[in-house]
């Protein structure tokens, strides 16, 4: 795989490559961005409806003042009977219409009556304004006093002037306040009178902004808690995938042995069980390439080191050496080219090429007894034939088959008979060969399927000595097994065992497959 080039600066020398952010820090990023997102959407909603709602009842209060005021102009009006005020926005709300004092014979003394009756509670104010000065205020301890607070009376005699009780808030030198401005006029008194009553919005607040920095600094509290907390379960998380890339690092192509650990029943644990198993068949097929070669290599020694004996001896002058060596460097030449075409045969039968499906056992057991009659030195017959159905591909059945009769044909003296057959039964379909030669020792039954292994251990007979891992491969691909038993009064019965159709089949055999049983032998 390409590396990707250090970045150069201007005089082409190289910069260190920016180094990424690690997984773990983009996650615990991502969930404290959305924990942070959340807590903020949640606090200013929760701010912004406390904060409505304590302006809601200021409002209320205020406008409670306008019934109030009517109420002591004329006493026998019934509360309620002013239509008092309507919200008409935060800058302004309309009232009654002016306060018309009858029962008072001066505006000095309804306005002094009325501050002295209506004392503002904690955190209000009340002003009764003449001609835009100033006059009366509470002499009581409580509420604050706003007859200096030029800002909020010249406000609220400006929304007088147009004749109807406003709300309005005003910022002032005392703070935010909120008030409402009633005109007061009095029969036959050519003054102008306004009634002034305000609320600090800051005090009145002041709990909910209280609220809102309790809850600011526990949001803080749970983030870092988030954080923390997110920081260990993230590594935990992800400690299988750091197992992976340390795993992935050690691994070279001398060393395959380093696994994930596998624990627990999650996704992680399935991964790591997955790489495991593909470093298995990874380890294997190179330790089968390995073994591949090596057995390679050693077979072709024999045959160069022939062929260069030959031609070191040879008398160049002499036409029958000449021909001699001839022979026999073609002879082990057309030996050198059995050899690559059953290698070729052994990397088919351990790939993918299989195409699975019913296999007629009759008319296979009637191929292979065709195929097999031509085959000279040897009286062949067909002692049974199945009558059902197999699941696998028929042409590497047929070739397994052949090969097993092919080498019952090259290990058993000549003119001796040779039997082949089929059955069919619950446990599955058997194929078998069956000879009357020397046999083969029970010491040797499972070693004889590794490649270029022979019983004898002797080259007496052509081959290359792959035969029977091909058939090997073959039944491993097809989930079945090929065993070797005595044959009654002397000789080796080879016997094909597939599983019935309606198993699972696995995948065809793999070269990590063929390593695990020359290792178990």
């Amino acid at each position: 795989m390409s590396q990707q080039a250090a970045p150069r600066d201007n005089q082409g020398v190289k910069r260190p490559a920016p180094r990424p952010i690690p997984a773990r820090v983009r996650i615990l990023a991502a969930i404290l961005a959305v924990a942070c997102v959340g807590l903020a959407i949640v606090g200013s909603v929760t701010f912004l409806v406390q904060r409505e709602r304590v302006i809601n009842e200021i409002d209320n209060r205020l406008k409670a003042q306008v019934s109030g005021l009517q109420t002591l102009a004329d006493p026998q009006d019934e509360p309620g009977e002013n239509p008092g005020t309507a919200d008409a926005g935060d800058g302004a709300a309309t009232a009654s219409e002016i306060l018309d004092i009858r029962d008072f014979d001066s505006l000095e003394d309804y306005l002094r009556e009325a501050v002295t009756s209506f004392v503002p509670a904690r955190n209000e104010a009340s002003l009764a304004v003449i001609d835009g000065v100033a006059r009366y205020k509470p002499g009581t301890i409580s509420g604050f006093d706003i007859s200096q607070n030029s800002a909020i009376i010249d406000r609220a005699v400006a929304d007088a002037e147009g004749g109807e009780s406003l709300l309005g808030t005003v910022s002032t030198e005392d703070g935010s306040l909120r008030y409402i401005s009633v005109p007061v006029t009095v029969e036959g008194d050519q003054r102008s009178g306004v009634y002034i009553r305000a609320v600090n919005l800051g005090a009145e607040l002041e709990p909910v902004t209280v609220a809102m920095a309790t809850y600011m600094i526990a949001a803080l509290v749970v983030l870092v808690a988030i954080g923390v907390v997110g920081w260990f379960v993230t590594g935990r998380l992800l400690s299988p995938i750091r197992h992976l890339r340390e795993t992935a690092d050690a691994i070279t192509i001398a060393d395959l042995s380093p696994r994930l650990p596998e624990q627990g029943n999650d996704d992680i644990s399935d991964l790591s069980r997955t790489v495991n198993s593909m470093l298995d068949r990874l380890e294997g097929s190179v330790d089968v390439q390995r073994q591949l070669l090596d057995d390679v290599r050693h077979e072709l020694k024999t045959p160069i080191t022939i062929v260069r004996g030959h031609l070191e001896l040879m008398d160049p002058g002499d036409a029958g050496d000449a021909a001699s060596a001839r022979e026999i460097g073609i002879a082990e030449l057309d030996r050198l080219a059995r050899l690559v075409e059953d290698i070729d045969l052994l990397a088919a039968a351990e790939g993918d090429s299989y195409i699975m499906g019913d296999v007629d056992l009759s008319a296979l057991t009637a191929r292979v007894g065709e195929l097999v009659a031509v085959i000279p030195g040897h009286t062949w017959s067909v002692e049974s034939t199945a009558t059902g159905v197999a699941h696998g591909d028929a042409d590497r059945l047929l070739q397994a088959w052949l090969q097993l009769a092919d080498n019952a044909a090259k290990y058993t003296p000549p003119g001796s008979p040779i039997e082949i057959g089929s059955s069919f039964e619950a446990d599955g379909a058997r194929l078998w060969v069956r000879d009357h030669g020397p046999g083969i020792p029970a010491a040797a039954r499972r070693r004889i399927f590794n490649r270029f292994d022979r019983a004898s251990g002797k080259r007496t007979v052509g081959g290359s000595g792959l035969g029977l891992a091909i058939v090997d491969a073959i039944m491993k691909g097809h989930s079945g097994t090929c065993t070797v038993t005595d044959t009654p009064g002397g000789g080796a019965t080879f016997t094909i065992h597939l599983p019935p159709a309606a198993a699972e089949l696995p995948a065809p055999v793999r070269a990590g497959d063929v390593l695990q049983r020359e290792v178990s032998a």
